[in-house]
Parts: structure tokens; sequence; C-alpha cells
């Protein structure tokens, strides 16, 4: 037996969330089991632990869309008992039994190596969302956009995306730029390493120009609509934009005009099917590039039982960096 949060719906689509003690068993049909020892709580999860529509595809499921832990049985020529592993995406607490639990059984080709520079505790303060924002660094850097070239703006800032997004670009000797809705978290994003400190206010133009004054060299995204519009209407000549997330919405209202007149790129990131080779490089990277400290200084780690509450937590966004999960604790 082991323990899970376990999402069940009834005939009225009404989505309960509890603790629940399920058999081995009852794990899917896949080719590696793992002791999970870490996940984590994204935005994703929170809207699917708090019953919101468009991420569960299927009832009963277990949320959690990242995990590291330690091989417990395998069919797979990949993997051997006993080896460290982490997963983000491939639609795992969407449509398969996903990491908010003590166990779990996934397909060996969605997984990677833990890189031996971190703990699994570590992978997770990471997780989708530091892995997300590693993958919108590389498109920049694929892009031209070099230290030299002037700001990088992050929005978003006080998440998860945006918090590694920053700590990253800092160490790589970038210029960063944080917008954030929360000026109460400035010092914490300076000490991340932002060099300035923004309010998402002077992104807030609801039906923005799509010519502005040009103020970035690139940028990461994870708000998406209109702060993703005006973003882009002051990004410099061929300088890139990389979008990854849209919790302000999925509308993009904006022109041509930026891409035509100024020849910026917009990268759209989707970290859910990267395939395995450009899922090790991000890991990889993030070995090297990842300050450990400022990995501890963002991340908060709660029991399997707190998960619920920060859940409804991260949705009216007053958690800032990640949420790691002790699904043991």
């Amino acid at each position: 037996m082991f323990k899970a949060i376990y999402l069940t719906q009834d005939e009225e689509k009404n989505v309960s969330a509890e603790i629940a003690d399920l058999n081995e068993a009852d794990l899917p049909e896949h080719n590696v089991g793992i002791d999970v020892e870490y996940s984590t709580v994204n935005y994703k999860d929170g809207l699917a632990i708090m019953g919101k529509p468009g991420v569960v595809r299927n009832y009963p499921m277990i949320p959690g869309i990242d995990l590291a832990g330690t091989v417990s049985s395998s069919e797979s020529p990949d993997y051997a008992i006993g080896d460290k592993v982490v997963l983000n995406g491939w639609e795992v607490g969407e449509a398969h039994w996903g990491g908010l639990s003590q166990k779990s059984r996934l397909d060996a080709s969605w997984l990677v190596p833990l890189p031996e520079a971190f703990s699994t505790l570590q992978a997770m303060a990471i997780g989708t969302a530091g892995y997300t924002a590693m993958l919108c660094i590389l498109a920049l850097e694929e892009h031209g956009v070099t230290p030299g070239q002037g700001p990088v703006l992050v929005t978003g800032a006080s998440g998860g995306v945006g918090s590694t997004a920053v700590a990253i670009l800092a160490k790589l000797g970038y210029e960063v730029v944080a917008s954030t809705g929360r000026p109460e978290e400035s010092g914490y994003l300076t000490d991340l390493g932002a060099s300035e400190i923004v309010d998402r206010s002077e992104l807030g133009e609801e039906n923005p120009r799509p010519l502005q004054k040009t103020r970035w060299a690139g940028v990461v995204d994870a708000v998406g609509s209109h702060t993703l519009a005006n973003a882009i209407a002051q990004t410099n000549a061929h300088g890139c934009v990389a979008a990854c997330g849209l919790a302000q919405g999925a509308d993009l209202p904006t022109s041509v005009m930026p891409f035509i007149l100024r020849g910026v790129t917009l990268v759209g990131v989707n970290s859910v099917y990267e395939p395995f080779a450009r899922r090790k490089q991000a890991w990889d990277r993030m070995a090297t590039d990842l300050d450990p400290e400022k990995l501890e200084q963002m991340t908060e780690v709660v029991g399997l039982s707190d998960a619920i509450d920060v859940a409804g937590q991260i949705l009216q966004g007053n958690i800032r960096g990640r949420v790691v999960v002790d699904v043991n604790a």
C-alpha cells in the first residue's frame, strides 16, 4: 500500500481531492516502477487539484507533473533497480497517474537519469518550472541573444519559471530585469540576481501598440496575453522572445508588425513533449548554470498532506518560487 493525492469526479463534474491509501497493483501498466521521493506543486497541478477544467483527462487521477525517485522495478534495458531518475511532462498528472504519490509506474522513454550534481530534492526544486526556464534560455541562446546585447526581461518573475530564469540568466552574465505584480518580492528577486525590478503594470496595456520603444534583447515570458504582447512590442530588432506560459490568458493581442518590421522571433516552448536529447541537454546545463544556493533560496518543502492547500494558494498567486513535496512526510 502507498499514499497519494487522489482525484475523483462525481456525476455533476465536481472534483474531490484527498489523501488516499492505494494498492501497488492499481498502478498503470508501464515498464519502470519508481519509489517516489519528491514531487512538486506547479500551476498546472494547482488547476488539477482544485478541479479546474482543461487539465485532467480522465478520473480517478493522481496529479503531479513532476517526480524524482529511485527505480524499484524495471523491464527496460535503459534503467536498473536503484537508478535515480527524474520525470517532467508527457501528460503525467493529466492523462497518466502522476508524481504526488509514494509509488509510480512510468514509461522508460519519459524518464531522464538524474544528473550526479543534484539530489532528488534539488531536482524537484528545479522541476518542470526550472526545466522550462532552461529550455527558454536555450532558445534565446540559439537565436543569438548574448549578455552584451542588452537586458533580458523575465515576466512572472516571482513564480517558479521566472525565479529560476532570473537565477540562471544572472549567473550566465545577463542583465536581468524582473517583472512582477508583487513589489514585496523585490528583495527576493534582487537576491536571485535581478538588476532591476519593474511592476507588471509597465506591461499592462491591454490593447497594446504593436511597436513600442525598444528595451529588451530577449524575453522569457511565463504570463501570456497582453503582457506578452507588450513585451514583444518592446523587444529590440532581431531579438528573441521565449514564451512558455499563459497564466494571464491564451490570447495574444498584437500584429505581425514586430516580426516583420523588427525581425523579432517568437519561440514557443513546450516542455511536455521534448525529446530525450533536448531534456538531457537542459538538465545537464542546469547542473552547471544554476547556483545551488539560489535554488535553495527559492524553495519551500512541504509534506504530501499540505500539497492540497498549496494548490489553492498557487492559483491565487500567493506562492513564490518553488514548492517541493516530500511525499513520504
